[in-house]
């Protein structure tokens, strides 16, 4: 499996996800924007990873090369590929394929419950409520087509499925200790205004690594519910 891997930030990596990754013996590449822009060829590209970042998908002016990774999204997208957004990435999703990014009615910043939506056939099922990690500011308008899957009290559209292959994800369920570790290392500053979704410093850095185990196991399951679609042949290429 040939997996490509969109990275904006360098604390922002492939979190738990690459343990699975590897399990699985994929060729993992990257497009590493916070060094250089270069996009691959799609031909040669079974499976695309969006991760998050501190930018905006508007932020087109201050960062070029979301226009080409939007453009390169979206043709993913209309070429079958298996995809996969989490937060910035998810976003990414939406954008590409014409729906509004906007900023959210609060931000969520810590451990909050998402509420899975009632089932659809053939799409992934969440538990009824899980806790899970976020680290947003900004919310989307779900994609023409688009299944929502889960939402939070703070913000109506947490999760998405767009046909069989292509997934966006608002919350983290990738972050592991060391990778939380690393956003509070470059983004605390973002808990410093008491907000209602926004928990502190402390209290994130107080996390048992039990809660860290429940959602990377919810991300090996989506990982594998995508895994299973890239091993379907893939027709449009």
């Amino acid at each position: 499996m040939r997996v490509h891997v969109l990275q904006h930030v360098p604390f922002e990596g492939l979190g738990s996800m690459g343990a699975c990754m590897s399990q699985r013996g994929a060729r993992v590449t990257y497009s590493r924007f916070f060094e250089s822009a270069p996009l691959p060829a799609l031909a040669g590209i079974d499976f695309v990873i969006a991760l998050g970042g501190p930018m905006s998908v508007n932020d087109e002016e201050r960062f070029p090369w979301l226009r080409a990774e939007k453009q390169f999204i979206a043709e993913a997208i209309a070429s079958n590929k298996v995809v996969l957004g989490i937060c910035l990435g998810a976003q990414l999703i939406a954008n590409a394929l014409g729906s509004r990014v906007y900023p959210g009615s609060e931000k969520e910043i810590g451990w909050f419950p998402v509420f899975a939506a009632p089932a659809a056939p053939d799409t992934f099922v969440f538990p009824a409520s899980m806790a899970v990690f976020h680290w947003h500011g900004e919310t989307f308008d779900l994609p023409p087509g688009a299944v929502r899957l889960a939402s939070s009290a703070a913000c109506r559209n947490q999760a998405f499925q767009l046909g069989a292959r292509v997934i966006g994800l608002q919350f983290h369920l990738e972050t592991t200790p060391e990778s939380a570790e690393e956003m509070l290392d470059n983004c605390a500053d973002e808990l410093l205004s008491p907000q209602p979704c926004v928990q502190s410093e402390a209290v994130l850095r107080a996390v048992p690594a039990t809660h860290y185990a429940g959602i990377n196991s919810m991300m090996a399951s989506v990982l594998e519910y995508l895994v299973r679609q890239a091993a379907i042949p893939n027709q449009k290429t």
